[in-house]
């Protein structure tokens, strides 16, 4: 889980969820739910990222949008065939 700039949003936003629990149950508590979803949401969105890196492969072809692998696309090159 590498730190990223948009990470910065990320805590803040987790912060301020912090301080708007801290008046319903005990400050230990409101800081364990918040670094549990910090590193939920960090987890769900690696992930997702390697689920997406996954299907694009190499890239997406212009054409039709499907995945290219091994520098061709195999929708494409079977319609031209």
């Amino acid at each position: 889980m590498k730190f990223e700039r948009r990470d910065i949003i990320l805590i803040v936003g987790l912060f301020l969820l912090m301080i708007g629990l801290i008046p319903f149950m005990a400050p230990v508590y409101a800081v364990i739910v918040v670094v549990g979803l910090y590193f939920g949401i960090k987890l769900y969105v690696g992930k997702k990222r390697q689920s997406i890196q996954n299907d694009v492969g190499e890239g997406i072809c212009m054409e039709c949008g499907s995945k290219i692998v091994e520098n061709r696309c195999s929708n494409c090159d079977l319609n031209s065939e």
